[in-house]
């Protein structure tokens, strides 16, 4: 019957794509991977990852975390987290992580000088992030933070679709064009299973250091919106703040470097 014909072309159809998908493989000795992502860049994704890291860290002393640099082409894990040098090899050829402020970190500007670009095409680029990803002896990590690239383009979909991930956190500024990018990164986690467990507003509000006056530069509520819309939780509202940006560069990261600040 023809019911039964398209039953069986559906099923040819799904082994046909389940095998060109990769399995996926825990990275060893890691119990939980979480990726921080942003559809568009500058929306500060990479010092949020930094600071959810040491919060992580800090709020229980006892789970060790480590950091992943998932951004191939513009790495800034190492200038953030104060680390410079190459990784040492262990005699299995894995490559150790370097380590600051109790964070097991590596990143592709541990491998490549820091004014040197990376002009690489695509295939080149995956093999990075699978090394990044497979040659690390990350020892006993209870959470592993993966950076992200901006966009929802091969290394997102590489990750996802290579390593169990517990969950993504969405960071978006409240600015209309930056969440429109922040939209497409939820749904594409969405449509890798992957859990996003909710957004974050950042740069939220400026306020003057002098007369005390709140101005919303950005906008004011755009993600808290979005997160209606998609139905995720709002996770934190990141305000636009000197110290933020000053401690990141300096690398001493404001939740090391000023854990009482309101900031």
């Amino acid at each position: 019957s023809s019911g039964s014909r398209d039953e069986a072309l559906r099923d040819k159809r799904a082994r046909i794509l389940s095998r060109g998908l990769p399995k996926q493989k825990p990275i060893e000795g890691v119990k939980q991977v979480v990726v921080l992502a942003s559809g568009k860049g500058g929306v500060g994704k990479s010092t949020t990852a930094v600071n959810i890291a040491l919060a992580l860290a800090a709020n229980d002393s006892t789970k060790e975390v480590g950091l992943l640099d998932a951004d191939i082409y513009g790495p800034s894990i190492p200038k953030m987290m104060n680390l410079r040098g190459n990784p040492e090899l262990t005699s299995k050829n894995l490559m150790r992580p370097l380590k600051n402020y109790g964070i097991a970190c590596m990143s592709m500007g541990f491998l490549i000088e820091e004014t040197a670009p990376v002009v690489w095409r695509g295939l080149m680029v995956m093999s990075a992030v699978e090394k990044l990803l497979r040659q690390v002896d990350w020892g006993q990590l209870d959470y592993l933070v993966i950076d992200m690239p901006p966009g929802t383009g091969d290394v997102q979909l590489s990750v996802s679709q290579n390593i169990p991930i517990a969950g993504a956190v969405i960071i978006s500024t409240p600015q209309d064009v930056a969440l429109l990018d922040a939209r497409k990164g939820a749904e594409m986690f969405r449509k890798v299973h992957v859990p996003v467990l909710g957004l974050v507003q950042n740069m939220s509000v400026f306020q003057c250091p002098k007369c005390k006056h709140e101005t919303h530069i950005f906008g004011a509520d755009g993600v808290r919106d979005l997160a209606k819309t998609l139905g995720l939780d709002i996770l934190g509202d990141i305000p636009l703040h000197v110290n933020i940006r000053e401690t990141c560069d300096s690398g001493q990261p404001v939740v090391i470097s000023q854990p009482e600040s309101d900031a």
